[in-house]
This record gives C-alpha cells, structure tokens and sequence, in this order.
C-alpha cells in the first residue's frame, strides 16, 4: 500500500511499526501496542498518533518535521526534504514519518486495509 493513502488504524500501524512498539490488536479505526516498558504483563495502549496529538505531537517534534497548509491539505516535510500530504496536519506529519522510515510502499496486515484502495 502507499505510505501517501494510509488513514486510520493503518497509518498508525505503521507508525507502530517504525517506532518498534508491537501491535496487540486492532479494532476498525484505531489500534492498541504492547508497552513492553511497563512492568504489568500484557498491558496494552490505544494507539492513534494519527488523530492524537499527544501522541502523534512528540514524533512531530522529536523528527523536527515542518507542518504547513497549502490549498486546502497539510503538508509535512523532514529536514532532507522528504513530503508527505495529508487532510489534518496529523495525517500529514505521520504520512511523513512513514515514508522517511519505510518508503514509499510498505504491505499493512489485510485486516487493516478493510475499505481502503490497495
């Protein structure tokens, strides 16, 4: 699937996955990962970067990603003037993130991509 095209619990799946957290489960459109740094066995956290921006706001910041509103979408770029375009400034930073960690293409679990154009 195209990094561009990822929304929902794909796009944050794959967020997952270049942060290295281990997805638990999914559920239509958000996810939950393992926090393996707990001490609580099997703990598990919703996970959605994508809609949230206490949790999509540090890798924004942390990946120094620049976030600007050109003709009505977002568009978010990394320091070696990598794009990504998204409707919400969110969608756009972890589009952007994605692509920078796993290209342009990446495979999503079929269980994810339920509706979306593959």
């Amino acid at each position: 699937m195209k990094t561009s095209e990822l929304t929902e619990a794909a796009l944050d799946w794959a967020v997952a996955k270049c942060i290295g957290h281990r997805v638990a489960e999914s559920y239509g459109s958000y996810i939950r990962i393992y926090l393996p740094d707990l001490k609580q066995s099997g703990y598990t956290l919703a996970f959605c970067p994508s809609t949230d921006w206490a949790q999509g706001g540090p890798i924004i910041e942390r990946e120094g990603l620049t976030l600007t509103h050109q003709k009505n979408q977002w568009a978010a770029q990394t320091d070696d003037d990598l794009f990504a375009y998204g409707p919400t400034p969110l969608i756009a930073a972890m589009r952007c993130y994605v692509t920078s960690k796993l290209g342009d293409d990446i495979e999503i679990p079929e269980e994810l991509t339920q509706g979306e154009d593959k």
